[in-house]
């Protein structure tokens, strides 16, 4: 008997130790709960026959330079992922902005809606018309970089500069053979979605698998989001976003672009959608930043490329010094 109540006592311990982890915050669905480093404003306005509100930072500078940035984020992100960059712009004299897209994070996430970047390009530019601001130099990380190239190709004379960070669809996974997947499946796998599958694909994917305790911040905001009551609503329009950017590559028009561009590519970035339905052979080779980065320099006209050697997926999260100084040098560059 001895032995066995000896044998027990570590997993007692274990067991006692996991009851007493605080859970996991839990936030609404738009986001009430977790708090932004800037005040947030609203822009409300009618799409799709549905009221929606448009949350966004708007940023002034001690003093000002005259100019205004405005920062698109990405899928799995918020406009409080920027805060270091949010920091560094303003005390530069910059005006940023920084929305969150409707669908994602404090802005309004509709019960039905047809999600496409000429739609949520034309909700940024009707926002940034609201505020006085009719033009700016446009920086987009990871699904904001396809939403920050379409609008710049929708409104290149509103678009000072075009500065694309890790973005996604540069490569055309369906044009390649990746299988699509339904709305009802990505529905299906976003109710699913945890701190800890969060965790898991970033590491992997956005990291190449290494990982800061200053990255729990960004997992956890997102998982009390899918945690919430809102959660159904939140996994649906991700669901719905996740078709869009499948479908809708921006990356044939790169030639188009007539807006002076830089591309910040951090080296071991390895993000492809749907890469999970592909066949092995194919899986190799999508998702290569290294290579996807420099074609996509060479196919804008006059584009720079920025390469960080030993970045991933948001070089503006793990090493916000560095990135913040290529991205003030740029937006000074020829000036």
């Amino acid at each position: 008997m001895r032995k066995s109540l000896s044998a027990l006592l570590p997993a007692l311990f274990a067991l006692s130790a996991h009851a007493a982890d605080p859970a996991p915050a839990t936030y609404g669905p738009e986001l009430e709960g977790f708090d932004y480093p800037y005040p947030v404003q609203h822009y409300a306005f009618q799409s799709q026959g549905e009221k929606v509100r448009m949350a966004y930072l708007d940023v002034r500078p001690a003093k000002a330079n005259g100019r205004a940035v405005v920062l698109l984020h990405g899928k799995n992100f918020c406009a409080a992922t920027w805060e270091t960059s949010i920091a560094a712009l303003a005390q530069a004299g910059y005006r940023v902005i920084a929305p969150d897209q409707i669908g994602f994070c404090k802005s309004s996430k509709p019960a039905h809606h047809q999600y496409s970047l000429h739609e949520l390009a034309a909700n940024t530019h009707a926002l940034l018309e609201s505020i006085g601001i009719d033009r700016a130099a446009i920086v987009g990380h990871s699904m904001g970089g396809m939403l920050a190239a379409r609008y710049a190709l929708m409104y290149p004379q509103a678009s000072e500069r075009l500065l694309l960070v890790n973005p996604i669809g540069l490569e055309d996974w369906k044009a390649l053979g990746v299988p699509w997947r339904s709305v009802d499946d990505n529905y299906a796998r976003e109710l699913k979605t945890s701190a800890a599958t969060i965790k898991q694909y970033q590491q992997t994917v956005y990291y190449g698998g290494q990982w800061k305790p200053e990255y729990q911040r960004w997992v956890d905001m997102l998982a009390g989001l899918y945690a919430g009551p809102g959660r159904e609503r939140v996994a649906w329009n991700q669901a719905l976003t996740s078709e869009m950017v499948f479908t809708q590559p921006v990356v044939h028009e790169f030639p188009n672009l007539r807006v002076p561009t830089t591309l910040f590519i951090g080296q071991r970035d390895r993000t492809a959608i749907n890469r999970d339905l592909a066949p092995d052979a194919l899986k190799a080779r999508l998702g290569l930043y290294p290579q996807l980065g420099r074609d996509a320099a060479r196919a804008i006209a006059g584009a720079t490329l920025i390469e960080f050697e030993d970045l991933g997926h948001s070089p503006q999260v793990e090493a916000p010094q560095r990135f913040n100084a290529a991205l003030l040098d740029r937006l000074n560059a020829d000036r």
